[in-house]
Formats: C-alpha cells, sequence, structure tokens
C-alpha cells in the first residue's frame, strides 16, 4: 500500500504537475465569472515560471542532500561487503530494446566495480527489483548483470536482491538475504542525493552501514549562478522536492530513524 500509495502523492505534488494543473484551472476560470481569480492564477503560474528558470532552488536542495554526508577520502582497511543500491538501469527500457538502458546513476556501478577489485574478498550486493506500478516482471538485478560483466565483475560474487520496489525495501530485502553479523563493515554505495533516505532505510532494518557517496550534482562550494533555464529548473526542484518528501514520507511511516539521516556523531 506505501509504495502504490508514494507513486499517486508524488504525481499530485510534481512541481510540473501542480504548476500544469493550476495553469489550466486559471485559463477555465478566465472563461467564467471568476476570470479575476483566473488572472491571478496564470499570472501566479507565469511569475513561479520565471522564478524557477532564473533561480537555482533546485540545485541549492540537491546540494543540502548532497553534503549531508561526507565523500569518502579514506575508505576502510577491511570491507566485508559492498552494497549498490538499485534505480541505476531502466529494465523496461532494456528488456524492449534488447540492450541495457543506463540513466544518470552510472557512477554507482562504475564504483562497485573499482571496490570489487580494491576489496577481492568483500562479498559484493546489487538491489534492485522494479519501481514501476505496472512492470513488475522486469527487474533490474537482471537488467544490470550484462553491465557488470562488461565491467570486469565477477557475477559469482555478487548477490542479487530483486524483490525491492523503493529504497526502504531494498534495506530490509537485503538484510534479511545477506544476514550481516556484528562488527561487519559494509560499504553502502548510493548516490550523493540519494544517501540520508538510504542511511536511515538501512539503519532502520537493523543495519549500520558505511555511506559511500557518488554520482554528485552540485559543487562543494554551492556557486550557482543565475540562469534562464525553466526545463533545468523545474527538473532539478522536482528531483531535490522528490527526495525531501521521500524523507519526509519515510519518517512519518517510520522507515528511517531520523528525519534527515545524518552522519553518526
Amino acid at each position: 500500500m506505501f509504495f502504490v500509495l508514494s507513486k499517486v502523492l508524488w504525481f499530485v505534488t510534481n512541481p510540473g504537475n501542480m504548476l500544469l494543473l493550476f495553469l489550466l484551472l486559471g485559463m477555465t476560470l478566465l472563461w467564467t465569472r471568476w476570470r479575476r481569480a483566473g488572472r491571478w492564477l496564470v499570472s501566479a503560474v507565469a511569475v513561479i515560471g520565471v522564478t524557477l528558470a532564473v533561480i537555482p532552488l533546485g540545485g541549492w536542495l540537491f546540494g543540502a542532500l548532497e553534503d549531508r554526508f561526507p565523500a569518502v577520502s579514506t575508505p576502510p582497511a577491511r570491507v566485508d561487503g559492498v552494497i549498490v543500491a538499485g534505480g541505476i538501469v531502466d529494465p523496461v527500457l532494456s528488456d524492449d530494446r534488447n540492450q541495457v538502458s543506463v540513466g544518470g546513476a552510472a557512477e554507482r556501478l562504475f564504483k562497485m566495480a573499482a571496490l570489487a577489485k580494491k576489496y577481492p574478498r568483500a562479498r559484493l550486493l546489487f538491489s534492485g527489483g522494479s519501481g514501476s506500478l505496472i512492470y513488475q516482471s522486469r527487474k533490474e538485478a537482471d537488467a544490470v548483470k550484462p553491465l557488470l560483466r562488461l565491467l570486469g565483475v565477477d557475477l559469482k560474487r555478487v548477490i542479487f536482491e530483486d524483490k525491492s520496489r523503493n529504497t526502504a525495501e531494498n534495506a530490509a530485502f537485503s538484510y534479511h538475504l545477506v544476514k550481516p553479523k556484528k562488527g561487519e563493515v559494509w560499504l553502502l554505495v548510493t548516490s550523493a542525493f540519494h544517501m540520508p533516505r538510504a542511511v536511515g532505510s538501512f539503519r532502520r532494518a537493523g543495519w549500520e552501514v558505511f555511506p559511500y557517496p557518488v554520482d554528485y550534482m552540485t559543487k562543494r562550494e554551492a556557486d550557482f549562478p543565475l540562469q534562464f533555464n525553466f526545463a533545468y529548473g523545474l527538473g532539478s526542484l522536482g528531483g531535490a522536492l522528490h527526495e525531501f518528501l521521500g524523507l519526509l514520507f519515510y519518517w512519518l511511516d517510520g522507515k528511517t530513524d531520523h528525519l534527515f539521516p545524518g552522519p553518526r556523531r
């Protein structure tokens, strides 16, 4: 139920969808006796659109997410395992086109291959089922295998978790599959903006992981110059809000240990 509800709520709260709905409502009101309200609504949508095009709100929000956990400069000397969260390969498109379709988070796999070589005795875990409401039979864990093989990863070393549909299930299903022992060091590799929600989910599952953020999209100085790019502004704001709303809903549903999980003190 949570999985379906989260998809519905995001459809409603997606900034692009909201702007379109308000614009359609405003244009409809222009043809009624509430035309004044319609003019105000259309004007508000225009102002918001220009604001998103000029001011990098999404970049600022992404920066807050990505800086929550520090980049790893000195990895642990001993590593018992490496976990890589899914969200990298589109299993539906890969199956339809008969070739691996990689999204913007490919650095997770590159880092997995690098860590597999650095720690030859470490266990490897890839967690990714299907995040689609419709195509539940198409699993990312299956679609990613040719790419891992191409990167030189021995598939016999990899444990594939293919039932999860979201981050909370990544953590819960992986924990029950691996059953990590107390004191083991497991690296969690995922995109930097996704790390707070991922770490919170793994902690809630009972797994204290070592965060290894990759796939950065913002600079450390957070200098986001003014620009005029509505598509980028709307897209970046949507991506950042999706993550912050995910953190909120996960916390309210008890799927993370804190509202905004961070490093242990």
